[in-house]
């Protein structure tokens, strides 16, 4: 049986906060609890940095009871700390923040592209989406925020360090009329991102605020698979005009995308339609057409609830190779029958008024 938030929060409340005398729900330092489906429970601990130490059992505490709650299948706690400016004796007091996912200055709309599971080609759709979008006459912003698999440097074809002349704006890079900004022109092509929960929450607020996006129509976030950390900030903080989820027809691949369907609803992010990519192959040498991964299992989803089916883009050598290659399909080959897949998307987001 699933736990609830409820049980979570009543077995929290048994732990004690050993700085403030109470429990550490009642403390307050409980922070961004998230009781996922599958059992997976989450949160931070926000304390003061010079307790610390003395925080490190209550953490061993919480873990051990949650632990053993029936349907917890695991328990993540990050410890983190703020800097205590307030007199000892009093309460810290942090400046008052916006409440709410906010506007991003000079940006129109932004739409998430988004999949429940890795591999079914979603920065494939987003990187040929933002081309389509720019050739329309849209100023098109592409924001990479798969941390963890930054892919759209390579299939916008674009190299080299942002740079950033004041050393808190970050000028970002542009190509095929796309303006983009990704974790990977940080990085060295092979090296590996190893980094926690907020670690990855301040890097994309800070590519959301501090990259100087210019005026956009609107500012396309390519996810990262699942429904972690990146998805929930990003809900959070910005105001999300709506998200795109792509998946392949396949079962395995359409349990993960209701969940992340599930999830944008849950952050009150609307769903503005599915895309079934590899939807079918036709052989280059006779002609015949195969479903590789099936086919029609996004439409029929997509029908049962109640969310509009954008495209189906076929499974083809000459959208991989123009990706691989720098230069999307819908910009290399725009007049091609792949190229007009993506075209139909980008005509839907114009039509729905959120690009």
């Amino acid at each position: 049986m699933a736990i609830d938030r409820e049980a979570v929060l009543a077995a929290l409340k048994k732990i004690s906060d050993p700085v403030a005398g109470t429990d550490i729900v009642g403390s307050g330092v409980v922070r961004a609890l998230n009781v996922s489906d599958a059992g997976a429970v989450r949160f931070v601990l926000e304390i003061p940095p010079q307790h610390s130490a003395a925080y490190e059992t209550a953490k061993a505490e919480a873990e051990a009871a949650l632990g053993a709650l029936e349907g917890v299948t695991a328990v993540s706690i990050v410890m983190t700390g703020h800097t205590e400016k307030a007199p000892p004796d009093l309460r810290p007091q942090r400046p008052a923040e916006p409440k709410g996912p906010q506007k991003i200055p000079g940006i129109a709309h932004i739409v998430a592209i988004a999949s429940g599971k890795g591999g079914v080609g979603k920065s494939t759709v987003a990187a040929n989406l933002a081309c389509a979008l720019a050739q329309m006459g849209r100023r098109v912003g592409l924001l990479d925020a798969d941390v963890y698999g930054p892919s759209q440097p390579r299939m916008l074809g674009v190299s080299g360090r942002p740079a950033s002349p004041d050393g808190k704006t970050i000028l970002p890079l542009r190509n095929h009329g796309v303006t983009m900004m990704s974790i990977g022109l940080m990085t060295n092509e092979d090296q590996a991102v190893v980094w926690r929960g907020p670690m990855l929450m301040g890097a994309l607020q800070q590519m959301l605020t501090q990259v100087q996006w210019g005026a956009l129509d609107v500012l396309l976030v390519d996810l990262p698979p699942g429904t972690g950390d990146v998805q929930m900030t990003l809900s959070q903080k910005a105001q999300v005009d709506g998200a795109v989820i792509v998946s392949t027809p396949q079962d395995v691949a359409l349990l993960d995308a209701r969940k992340g369907i599930d999830m944008f609803r849950q952050l009150n992010v609307p769903i503005l339609g599915m895309i079934e990519n590899m939807s079918t192959h036709i052989c280059s040498q006779c002609g015949h057409e195969e479903h590789v991964f099936g086919h029609g299992g996004v439409a029929a989803e997509a029908a049962k609830l109640g969310v509009p089916l954008l495209a189906e883009v076929p499974l083809d050598l000459q959208i991989r190779l123009a990706a691989d290659g720098g230069a999307p399909i819908a910009v290399s080959q725009p007049d091609s029958a792949q190229a007009k897949a993506f075209e139909q998307v980008a005509r839907s987001l114009v039509e729905a008024g959120v690009a």
